[in-house]
């Protein structure tokens, strides 16, 4: 099976905590050991910012959150887990006994990953009487947004270990990287490490500052590498020739004496110092959780505006999402349409702050955007889902009216419920109405028309029988139902 049905997470923190609110979030229920005192608090902190996030990343429907339960041993912890994770500090005796441990008490099934930032995995495994499904998980923070995973295996680890590995983390929305070797520090830490000493040289000779070095980075190359890595970008960069072409004009370059890589600069008292006046100037106005809570919501933004990419098919991370939403959808339990003569309750959205404007209101936008929701929810109700859109057929928008009557603001509950007007299937005639659920006030309504489409003939045409049988009943139930008094209602005209 390529499904996790239970993780345990040996190790909470910064790491362990992600990859706990990870798996909770993707509806897999966790084991979390972890000795430090507070714990339960910084996995419980670190859990908030995740749900926080991920209701700012999507509005697909996640399944049921998953139950973490804190235990107190790791014995505890591994029973009946198919996935388990290690994030305990990076020293490897430490580590090694940890994996060792969990080896003699976990299942001879279950996946042991450990998320050391570069120690190797051959070493870890050393102890292991069950070395072959022991590998390097190697995630980057934070775990619950960014998807990637670098997969290392050690001398012992099986071959099909990284595949299933690889399989397991899709449905939870990240993609695994199996390397071919080990190699201490992997590969993103490798680049990451070249950087970072060279910015520590850069400080250290007063060329600049630690604001102006993050300037350079988050204001240039930074921004290419979130959609094209280094080696694509760098392809664009020789023009029509390609990567020839660029090699052939800047690698001449790499023999220049420009960088300080192979000397390693000294962490003194003074330079240690020096950096964290710059660092405490540059960003000391925030909070910790703060600062975190920002970088969430511009990685939000960043893949959302990936995401709608080429053509609406994603790229790079935002594609992953796309891939993770389609999976979402896929496995979301079946609406029940029931026939009723009352509203149908389609949609409850949350006001989240990346929908607040400058006013401190949510913008116009997001008012449509829960309209053009519950509509996508009405058509799931009906059985219009993404295979039956994959075959072929659809509803497209063709008339939209909206009204905004009173303001949302940040961390309000929402609702939005729908009337079917008369129609025949062909067309989708409704009337929406957007509530906040604390008080029931009125915030905004929808006139809505669709028209079923068949994409193959590029006209509309009557749906497919299957959905035709669950719209029927939902229109007749509402058939009844006295015309909302601005339905028909122009711009400038009251009624």
């Amino acid at each position: 099976m390529t499904k996790i049905t239970k993780a345990a997470c040996i190790g909470g923190g910064v790491i362990g905590g992600a990859w706990a609110a990870r798996f909770l979030l993707a509806g897999i229920d966790v084991a979390m050991f972890d000795p430090h005192p507070e714990a339960e608090r910084i996995v419980g902190e670190v859990l908030a910012n995740a749900e926080r996030a991920y209701a700012m990343l999507t509005m697909a429907p996640l399944p049921k959150k998953g139950t973490l339960t804190f235990v107190k041993s790791i014995e505890e912890a591994v029973q009946g887990a198919d996935w388990i994770q290690e994030s305990v500090p990076e020293r490897v005796e430490l580590k090694r006994n940890v994996i060792t441990q969990i080896d003699a008490a976990a299942d001879p099934k279950a996946l042991i990953g450990s998320s050391t930032s570069g120690i190797m995995p051959t070493d870890l495994q050393r102890d292991m009487k069950h070395p072959e499904r022991m590998f390097v998980a190697h995630p980057y923070n934070p775990v619950y947004l960014l998807p990637l995973a670098e997969l290392v295996g050690g001398a012992k680890t099986a071959p099909e270990t990284l595949e299933l590995a690889k399989a397991r983390l899709a449905p939870i929305g990240m993609k695994g990287v199996i390397l071919k070797k080990e190699i201490e520090a992997f590969v993103g830490d490798r680049l990451l490490e070249a950087i970072w000493r060279e910015g520590l040289w850069l400080i250290k000779d007063d060329i600049c500052d630690t604001e102006t070095l993050d300037d350079v980075i988050r204001y240039s190359f930074g921004m290419r590498w979130a959609q094209m890595g280094m080696f694509e970008t760098y392809r664009i960069a020789g023009g029509e020739a390609g990567m020839r072409h660029f090699i052939a004009q800047f690698g001449p370059c790499l023999s220049w004496p420009w960088t300080k890589l192979m000397d390693v600069v000294d962490l003194n008292d003074e330079l240690v110092e020096k950096i964290a006046n710059q660092s405490d100037a540059q960003s000391g106005a925030y909070g910790f959780r703060e600062l975190e809570r920002i970088r969430d919501e511009n990685l939000v933004g960043i893949m959302q505006t990936l995401k709608g990419s080429n053509d609406g098919k994603g790229w790079g991370a935002g594609k992953l999402l796309a891939d993770f939403e389609a999976h979402l959808w896929k496995n979301a339990p079946t609406p029940d349409a029931k026939a009723s003569a009352e509203p149908l309750k389609l949609l409850e959205p949350k006001v989240h702050p990346s929908w607040v404007d400058y006013n401190g209101h949510m913008t116009e936008f997001r008012y449509s955007q829960c309209f053009a929701d519950a509509a996508d929810a009405l058509l799931r109700l009906i059985g219009v889902d993404m295979d039956y859109v994959a075959a072929g057929h659809s509803y497209y928008t063709v008339e939209s009216h909206n009204q905004w009557l009173d303001e949302a603001k940040l961390g309000d509950a929402l609702e939005v419920t729908a009337q079917i007007l008369p129609s025949d299937g062909k067309r989708l005639h409704t009337y929406m109405w957007l509530h906040r659920a604390s008080d029931g006030a009125l915030l905004a309504t929808c006139e809505h028309l669709m028209l079923h489409v068949s994409s193959k003939e590029g006209k509309a045409v009557p749906p497919l029988p299957e959905v035709l049988a669950k719209f029927k009943p939902l229109a007749d139930a509402h058939a009844g139902l006295p015309v909302p008094a601005n339905a028909g209602r122009v711009v400038g005209q009251r009624r």
